[in-house]
C-alpha cells in the first residue's frame, strides 16, 4: 500500500450553466496543479462542493480527474453519505474507476452514537479493497464528529491510515498522533497552521487553499521535510493570509473566485450559495498578490 505524503489540493467542481461538469476546465486545473508539483489530488472534498452535486456529477468529476491524471499522482476521492449502503456503493464505484485512496466523510441528519459512526467508517474501509482511507472530521460542518476513542479504534483497521482533522484544535491532532502510535498519520487542514502540524508529526497539507497557492505550499512542505523550521515559518507567515481569507468567505466561493482571478473559468459556487461581491473579489486579489499568486 503506497504512502500518502505532501500537498494534496482539494479540487473545485466547475459546473456549466446547463448543470454539467465542465470537464475541460477541470482537466486544465488538474494539469496546472500537476505541473506545479503537487503530490496528489483530492476531488469531492469540501471545496469540491460534494454536498451540492448529484451522483452523476460526482462520478463525472472523479472520471475527469482520474483520466486526466493518468497515474502521475495519487487521486484520493471524497466519499460522503448519510447511509452506509450509499457510502459503500460510492467507494466501490470510485475504486473501480481507478481511485488510489478514499477520503471518508460522514454526513448526518439525525444524531449518531459512537457505534454507528465507527460502523460507517469500517464499512467504507472494507469497500475500499485495501486502498488507503483518510478519515475526515470537521465539526464546523458536520452534525457528528469522531471522538478520540473512535479514532483510536479505527486506527487498528489496516487501511485506515490517515486523518484530516479540521477541528481548529491543534492539541487534538497531537492527541491523535500519540494515541494511534504511528498507525494513523495526520494531514493539516486549512483550519490549522500547516507548518505547526508538520512540526508535531503531520505528513502534509490536504486542503482547498493549496489549489490557489500550490508552489508556495510545496515550498513550505519541502522546508518542513528538510527540518528547516526557520524557513518553514518564513514561508508560513504570509501564506496564513490565504487561510484567513478562506475562513472569512464561503469556502467554494473564495477558492473559485481566486481561481477565476488566476484565469481558470471554474464558475461561481453552486446555488443556493451566492457569488462573492466585488469588494470580496478585490480583497482576495490583494491577498493573492501579496503571496505571489497573482
Amino acid at each position: 500500500m503506497s504512502s500518502l505524503r505532501g500537498v494534496f489540493p482539494y479540487l473545485v467542481s466547475p459546473v456549466t450553466k446547463e448543470g454539467l461538469i465542465d470537464r475541460p476546465v477541470l482537466a486544465e486545473l488538474v494539469e496546472h496543479l500537476i505541473a506545479s508539483g503537487v503530490h496528489g489530488l483530492t476531488p469531492l472534498g469540501s471545496t469540491g462542493e460534494f454536498a451540492y452535486l448529484s451522483p452523476q456529477q460526482r462520478t463525472d468529476v472523479v472520471e475527469t480527474v482520474i483520466e486526466t491524471v493518468r497515474g502521475r499522482v495519487p487521486v484520493v476521492v471524497g466519499v460522503a453519505s448519510t447511509t452506509i449502503q450509499d457510502a459503500v456503493e460510492q467507494t466501490k464505484r470510485y475504486i473501480s474507476m481507478g481511485a488510489d485512496g478514499i477520503l471518508a466523510i460522514l454526513e448526518a441528519y439525525f444524531p449518531l452514537n459512537d457505534e454507528g459512526i465507527e460502523r460507517y467508517f469500517r464499512a467504507i474501509a472494507d469497500a475500499a479493497q485495501g486502498k488507503p482511507l483518510v478519515l475526515y472530521t470537521n465539526p464546523q460542518f458536520q452534525r457528528v464528529d469522531l471522538s478520540l476513542p473512535v479514532i483510536e479504534r479505527l486506527s487498528h483497521v489496516e487501511n485506515i491510515r490517515y486523518i484530516k482533522d479540521a477541528s481548529t484544535n491543534t492539541g487534538r491532532l497531537l492527541s491523535i498522533i500519540e494515541r494511534t502510535k504511528g498507525r494513523m498519520e495526520v494531514f493539516a487542514a486549512s483550519a490549522h497552521i500547516p507548518a505547526c502540524v508538520m512540526l508535531i508529526g503531520g505528513v502534509g497539507w490536504m486542503a482547498g487553499p493549496a489549489c490557489i497557492v500550490p508552489k508556495q505550499s510545496i515550498a513550505l512542505y519541502d522546508a518542513a521535510q528538510s527540518g528547516d523550521w526557520a524557513l518553514a515559518m518564513e514561508l508560513q507567515r504570509p501564506l496564513w493570509r490565504i487561510n484567513e481569507i478562506f475562513a472569512k468567505y464561503s469556502i467554494a466561493g473564495c477558492i473559485k473566485t481566486a481561481l477565476q482571478l488566476q484565469g481558470f473559468a471554474v464558475g461561481d459556487p453552486l446555488a443556493p450559495q451566492s457569488p462573492l461581491t466585488e469588494q470580496a473579489r478585490a480583497e482576495i486579489a490583494d491577498v493573492l498578490r501579496s503571496v505571489g499568486a497573482l
